[in-house]
């Protein structure tokens, strides 16, 4: 089989490694318009169990990727200066950069030919290949040059973020919510290197106009972010990445494949970055369809269709789950009048997934110290966030 792959990030890497090392014959190509060490962003999370998904099948990648993570157990929320930490929430990172070098040599080392800085134009110039893989992310080829046929949608949040890093290390993901004149911000931040942190900052639209942010220059507009997070920061500069101010955009199919093209990861549907699960479920979806086709060698149209079958009730959960995430942090500035237990409870149950029995099993030591600051007549709401990222 002749597979071209369109896309260099982690979907479209693992999946022409995985393969290519089980049909050593079969002729991969891998096609990427950017440089093979260009990436935006910094660190990408994962949730618990984190590499599970990749170790059943393939523990070598698995040993390898997490060998280069680093890991933590608890998660902590800060809010009017107060640090509140909710224990058992396993979550590991891993620079984006880092893991694409991973998977290029993984690849390259089973033989897949890669192009990088090549940007194919047009679908038509891959006529020649039996199966072409949409793993191009979120402006996909594949996906625009068949919307209508994939059933396409996208739409975008209102709510703004910019995806910087900083040299300042944090022991576990934190979000640290702060008022300032313009209105209220939030940072998600996390180590994904013993020397460096993901920070990305995000805002209500309407303070974003107010802090001039739609035509302060990058450097202004980082400076911004900086002071909001003087004190967090402890010193350490924001560092830039492509770093623009952007809105988070759903992506949706109601069909998956269409003749023999196939859509994985963003090209496919988007998961918000609050659920920690977008590139694992990128590489999920791949681990899922290699397994298809295996499965289905005599006809390539029932492959794909059992790719889709199999996968989309989970993709779904997480879809939904997603969305239900960033609804709450669409509205975190009216969640700040909280007090700082009662906001964070309202954080890890804003999915509505685990009662209190189970969440008190899962955070006991968090659990305990919020039972105390209850009045002994009020109970809990019974709304949890971890089977979304579990």
């Amino acid at each position: 089989m002749r597979i071209a792959v369109l896309g260099g990030g982690p979907a479209g890497l693992y999946f022409s490694y995985l393969w290519k090392r089980r049909h050593p014959d079969a002729d991969v190509a891998l096609f990427e318009q950017n440089s093979a060490d260009a990436t935006w962003g910094f660190g990408v999370v994962f949730s618990d169990r984190a590499m599970d998904f990749i170790g059943d099948d393939d523990p070598e990648t698995a040993a390898a990727i997490a060998a280069k993570m680093e890991t933590w157990s608890d998660l902590t929320l800060v809010h009017r200066g107060e640090a509140v930490a909710v224990d058992g929430v396993v979550f590991s990172s891993i620079g984006r950069l880092e893991l694409l070098r991973l998977l290029q040599q993984r690849a390259r080392g089973v033989g897949v030919t890669l192009h990088f800085g090549t940007r194919v134009q047009s679908i038509d110039q891959l006529g020649d290949y039996d199966l072409i893989v949409g793993a191009d992310g979120i402006n996909s080829l594949v996906r625009r040059s068949f919307e209508g046929d994939f059933g396409a949608s996208s739409s975008y949040l209102e709510t703004k973020f910019a995806w910087f890093g900083t040299s300042k290390r944090f022991e576990t993901l934190t979000q640290t919510f702060v008022e300032t004149e313009h209105g209220a911000f939030n940072a998600h931040h996390y180590r994904y290197s013993p020397s460096m942190s993901t920070f990305i900052v995000e805002c209500a639209r309407s303070t974003w106009l107010k802090a001039s942010l739609d035509w302060l220059p990058p450097e202004e507009s980082k400076a911004l972010c900086q002071r909001a997070f003087a004190k967090t920061l402890d010193g350490h500069p924001l560092v830039s990445n492509k770093s623009a101010w952007r809105n988070f955009p759903w992506v949706w199919n109601e069909r998956w494949s269409m003749h023999n093209m196939v859509l994985v990861g963003d090209a496919l549907h988007t998961a918000h970055y609050s659920i920690g699960s977008g590139t694992r479920l990128a590489m999920e979806d791949v681990i899922a369809l290699a397994r298809a086709l295996d499965n289905h060698p005599e006809s390539l149209d029932s492959a794909l269709q059992h790719y889709e079958a199999e996968r989309r009730p989970i993709v779904e959960k997480f879809f939904n789950a997603s969305k239900t995430s960033a609804a709450w942090y669409r509205d975190f500035a009216n969640h700040m009048r909280l007090s700082p237990l009662d906001f964070a409870h309202s954080y890890i149950t804003r999915s509505g997934r685990i009662d209190d029995v189970r969440l008190r099993a899962m955070a006991p030591r968090f659990m305990a110290r919020y039972a105390d600051s209850r009045p002994q007549s009020q109970s809990a709401d019974p709304r949890s966030l971890f089977a979304d990222i579990a």
